[in-house]
């Protein structure tokens, strides 16, 4: 307690010196106001003057103005010649700004005897002096406002309103100075027009400012400049001014016909305006005096009584401290032992160990006083912080279970539904319908990558097993077919490298999370860029986009994420997380693979994905075992045959982009012409003929048809076809692959009594359409489901809750839908 004493005298000084600073500042401001302000205002109202006279000079050097406007001049010295000692007094010193604007403010003064001779002789523009005299007014508008600049709110707000009252005193002055160069002429230009039509609106708007916060000895005052009869006149002119416009038609307003009365409204409400001023600048001088007053009060009395109080507090805490210094001791090394205790029984929680809380949690011995009640609360809050601890642990294990067992009776049922959508496939022969089921196939194989991910945020792991190694490729393409717009990605692997089986899940999911990403957050139709190569270290796929890509500190985020998966209580409480680099870090981590983002040279995002040498192997040997081949019989014919509907036959309907290709039933790929195909007999030499032998017979095309079934001579097939050529259209690749599609799988039906299986990327003869996957043992496989993306199912639709399944699916390519579901 002796310390806090103590440390009250230099508080009380503090606010003792804190309090004198600010009187002395208020008083200081309110005689630099006092001092600048009268000299600042006679220099304003001057300037004005000497701006229309000079308008009206410019505008007609021969007039009886030239007199005025001499006089002016001498009236302007004599205020530039007060103004300037007073504005080099206070240049060093003042508010925030005031000696900025009193720099300014005299440098335009200096230049007044150089734009004066320049009027006179003619060398400068009437806009020119407008602006300069103008540049001048603005200045010490600036310099009211920084005089208003105080540390007392009231009287900052009265100086603010004054500033409004000045700036609307100058847009009056504009008026009668752009009306000034135009008398004689008798209406606007374009450009003036503009000017005074900003003038009158910004000195409306002003003045309502003002009045919104006029005191009630201000109000009256007021009242007297808005019922004024003058007032009036000059607003009404100023109407007329603007409804006339410029370069107004002959008859409808003359200038020079209401120069009386705007120049008689105007010298009428300057007196008008100038009493406005002075009232507000002497309710500005009172409340400013009345403040300092009262802080010259304060001062005396919180230094007095806090004076006195330091030396009670002083006196009296000296007789507690060595009483209670040493209980306080106590209580201390007991906190901090709870507080270097508590981390490490955190960090044993998180390590899945279990804890006691009895034991953890050290008891201080209670006493009746209040150090009594102290260590009694120091024990609620040991027990407390260890309890929690121990609880949120178990909570946090238990959510993670759980969130592995609802993934995992979720991935049931999209096992059995990709089962379902596989007996589908193998039984209806309809391309819409195909179609259709194809685009669900693809989102249900989205959807269990999705699931996944609910398993490893839950602290699990993908459960899907292979027995064999990988060829890069095939993972690579497994993975592109889990992302949406896999039409946008291409793939370019340089070599042919082989990955482990242990390593073939993970690496699939990192890939279509990181290929997924690049994919949203690029714009279509942009593509991604898939390249693989071989390193020193290993093998390196770098992922890259043309989206907008990330801030510098966010890729430094997502690099140390990569690095350091955090635990997925932390990941909840931060927003910006984003869940597939999560899943990401995590599997990475799990294979020892290091993944960095960097910036892509299109703008957007490169990410690299380095394997290391443990994951990649060479290739198996994978040669199949002969088989003894059947007697060869006849040779086949293997020419081309017409095909019996190639009459009438038109090329596919374009489409548009966003919608799958649609072409009639019955006439797969009829625009595509078929040449290059020899016959049997084209690749063998036949023997020769002897020169009295009689020539064989020969065969007339469609001789033996009837004349309906004939097709017409500019249909059929030449003898001599040209080159295949495939017409390059949008949507060829997708109609290509949907009929060989169709195709491959009559072949296998029909094939399938001789257990002959119609090859690819899969293994399945009932596979929906072509799998850019990869099969883990190839013919060791005959489930429903072998041919798909990783599933959760067997052959039977059984499927296992650990996910290890006898035979694991294989992932899908892009191609299998044949559809484009992007949003």
């Amino acid at each position: 307690m002796l310390v806090p004493s103590l440390a009250l005298a230099p508080l009380w000084g503090l606010s003792t010196y804190q309090l004198a600073t600010r009187w002395q500042a208020e008083r200081t401001q309110g005689d630099l106001t006092a001092s600048l302000s009268g000299p600042s205002f006679v220099l304003f109202q001057s300037l004005q003057k000497e701006r229309r006279l000079t308008a009206e000079t410019q505008a007609a050097p021969g007039n009886a103005t030239r007199g005025q406007l001499v006089a002016a001049r001498r009236t302007t010295d004599k205020a530039i010649a007060d103004f300037r000692p007073v504005a080099a007094e206070n240049t060093s010193r003042g508010q925030q700004g005031l000696s900025a604007a009193l720099a300014d403010t005299t440098h335009n003064l200096d230049r007044i005897s150089v734009q004066r001779k320049s009027v006179d002789t003619g060398s400068v523009d009437e806009k020119a002096a407008f602006d300069y005299y103008n540049g001048t007014v603005d200045s010490l508008i600036t310099v009211f406002t920084a005089l208003g600049r105080t540390s007392n709110a009231d009287v900052t707000l009265l100086a603010h309103t004054s500033v409004d009252l000045y700036g609307a005193i100058d847009m009056i002055g504009r008026e009668d100075a752009l009306l000034g160069r135009d008398w004689q002429i008798g209406h606007l230009s374009v450009a003036e027009y503009d000017v005074f039509v900003d003038a009158v609106g910004a000195q409306s708007y002003l003045l309502h400012r003002v009045a919104l916060s006029l005191t009630h000895d201000e109000r009256d005052t007021y009242k007297k400049l808005a019922n004024a009869r003058s007032w009036a006149t000059q607003q009404d002119l100023e109407k007329q001014i603007i409804v006339a416009g410029p370069h107004h038609s002959p008859g409808e307003l003359v200038l020079g016909q209401i120069h009386a009365q705007w120049r008689g409204s105007v010298d009428a409400n300057y007196p008008l305006l100038r009493s406005l001023v002075d009232v507000r600048a002497a309710n500005v001088d009172r409340v400013s005096a009345d403040s300092v007053s009262r802080l010259r009060q304060n001062l005396v009395i919180v230094s007095a009584i806090g004076l006195l109080a330091v030396i009670l507090v002083i006196v009296t805490s000296w007789r507690l401290t060595v009483m209670l210094r040493r209980r306080i001791h106590g209580l201390r090394e007991e906190a901090v032992e709870l507080q270097q205790r508590l981390p490490d029984v955190v960090a044993r929680l998180e390590r899945g160990e279990n804890v006691d809380v009895d034991r953890e949690v050290r008891l201080v011995e209670p006493t009746s006083d209040e150090l009594g009640e102290l260590g009694r609360a120091l024990n609620a809050a040991s027990r407390s912080a260890v309890s929690t601890a121990v609880r949120q642990a178990e909570q946090h294990r238990g959510f993670e279970r759980l969130l592995q067992r609802i993934a995992r009776r979720t991935q049931l049922l999209i096992g059995l539904q990709l089962r379902k959508l596989d007996e589908l496939e193998r039984t209806h022969e309809d391309p819409e319908l195909l179609d259709g089921l194809f685009a669900l196939d693809h989102l249900t194989a989205r959807l269990r990558r999705y699931e996944e991910n609910l398993v490893i945020l839950g602290g699990g792991q993908p459960q899907r097993r292979w027995r064999k190694p990988v060829q890069l490729m095939d993972v690579l393409r497994a993975a592109q077919g889990e992302v949406k717009d896999y039409d946008r990605i291409s793939i370019d692997v340089e070599g042919d490298p082989w990955v482990s089986e242990r390593a073939v899940s993970p690496l699939a999911h990192i890939l279509a999370e990181l290929m997924e990403n690049a994919a949203v957050f690029s714009k279509p139709p942009t593509p991604v860029e898939v390249r693989a190569v071989v390193v020193s270290r290993g093998i390196a796929v770098e992922i890259e986009d043309r989206g907008l890509g990330m801030e510098p500190e966010q890729y430094a985020a997502a690099n140390a994420l990569m690095e350091a998966p955090p635990q997925l209580d932390v990941m909840t409480q931060a927003d910006d997380v984003r869940l597939g680099l999560y899943v990401v870090a995590r599997l990475s981590a799990g294979l020892g693979l290091r993944v960095e983002l960097r910036p892509s040279a299109f703008g957007g995002t490169r990410v690299i994905v380095l394997l290391p040498e443990q994951v990649v192997v060479e290739q198996p040997d994978t040669a199949p075992t002969p088989v003894t081949l059947p007697p060869e019989g006849p040779p086949l014919p293997t020419g081309p045959k017409p095909h019996p509907h190639d009459a009438g036959i038109s090329r596919q309907a374009p489409y548009k982009d966003g919608q799958l290709p649609v072409r009639a039933r019955g006439h797969a790929m009829a625009h595509i012409t078929a040449s290059g195909l020899r016959s049997s007999d084209e690749t063998h030499e036949s023997p020769p003929t002897p020169a009295n032998a009689d020539p064989l017979p020969q065969r007339v095309r469609q001789s033996s048809l009837a004349p309906e079934l004939q097709i017409p001579a500019e249909l059929e097939i030449p003898d001599d076809p040209a080159p295949w050529t495939i017409p390059d259209q949008p949507g060829r690749s997708g109609a290509t692959i949907g009929a060989f599609q169709r195709q491959s799988r009559l072949s296998r039906r029909a094939n399938s009594s001789d257990g002959n299986t119609a090859g690819g990327f899969g293994n399945d003869s009932g596979s929906a359409g072509l799998r850019g996957g990869f099969d883990d043992d190839a013919g060791d496989s005959s489930g429903s489901d072998t041919g798909r993306g990783f599933g959760y199912g067997n052959s039977d639709g059984d499927a296992h809750s650990d996910g290890n399944s006898e035979e694991p699916p294989s992932p899908e390519l892009p191609g299998s839908s044949r559809t484009d579901d992007r949003e």
